[in-house]
């Protein structure tokens, strides 16, 4: 394949979260830092904050966590 002889427009590229009604949602997760385990994604935030305190609970040494954010982002093209 041989490379283009001439760019006849450059456009440029941006990148954004993507908050269309049918993106994905954000959700949020917290990891053990001592451990690695990390509770189940949750569109929530009591959810990952109650595995965090329980998982503190039963295991006295683990105390330093981690956020986890997934957030839907999109790339587009700009006019």
């Amino acid at each position: 394949m041989s490379d283009p002889d001439a760019i006849i427009e450059h456009k440029t590229w941006t990148l954004q979260p993507d908050r269309e009604p049918d993106s994905q949602p954000v959700t949020h997760a917290m990891r053990c830092v001592v451990c690695g385990e990390q509770s189940d994604d949750s569109a929530e935030w009591s959810a990952p904050q109650t595995w965090a305190l329980g998982h503190a609970s039963r295991n006295p040494m683990h105390l330093t966590f981690s956020e986890v954010i997934t957030r839907p982002w999109k790339a587009w093209m700009r006019p």
